[in-house]
């Protein structure tokens, strides 16, 4: 055991971050935990929930419909503390964490998209590698309507984390040894794929 915890302590940010994840998955208050990272993740905290979600989807893949809900509702009901805090306290809050995320040409974007396409606009900025805490947060700032951001965020956010807890599901035996052995690898081609997503969108429209 001391030799694992040393092992993990000389490893990089990632791969440390990884083995967190796995500790809290094999903890009484893995689902908690869930809740409450895609809760704050909407608003203000840097970390998304996915790690966690894969992570608990390998040690219990059998739930994997359950962790996918638990975490889209509570992404969702973040995104609504993020909704508020764009709109009623832009400028002591909402501002400040748009300038540390550097989103302000973001928020730009993102009333392009709302500007031309209405409700697909704001489904596309949900569902691309936009900070969804920048989305929730510019949402509100703009006072997109609240109901179509709600349906917005629902299908997004829940086509985005059913989508990987599926994946975890279908494919996680297979690709779990690779992800333990080349985490890094993994994380890079992670955030290739994200960067070429948001590429596609932005041809798209």
């Amino acid at each position: 055991m001391i030799n694992t915890i040393e092992t993990q302590k000389t490893q990089n940010p990632l791969k440390r971050l990884y083995f967190w994840t796995i500790h809290w998955a094999g903890t009484p208050y893995a689902v908690p935990a869930l809740v409450l990272l895609s809760f704050a993740e909407s608003s203000f905290f840097p970390v998304p929930p996915d790690v966690l979600l894969i992570t608990l989807c390998f040690s219990q893949p059998k739930r994997w419909f359950k962790f996918a809900l638990f975490c889209t509702i509570a992404s969702v009901m973040g995104g609504m503390l993020g909704y508020a805090i764009g709109w009623g306290l832009w400028d002591t809050v909402g501002q400040p964490i748009v300038n540390f995320y550097h989103g302000q040409e973001v928020i730009l974007k993102i009333k392009t998209w709302y500007d031309s396409y209405g409700f697909w606009g704001v489904l596309v900025a949900a569902i691309t590698p936009i900070p969804y805490k920048i989305f929730t947060i510019a949402s509100g700032s703009m006072h997109f309507n609240f109901v179509e951001f709600i349906g917005a965020s629902i299908l997004g956010r829940g086509l985005r984390f059913f989508a990987v807890a599926w994946l975890i599901r279908k494919f996680g035996v297979q690709v779990k040894p690779f992800l333990e052995k080349h985490f890094e690898i993994a994380s890079i081609v992670f955030t290739v794929l994200l960067i070429l997503g948001f590429v596609a969108v932005k041809y798209l429209f």
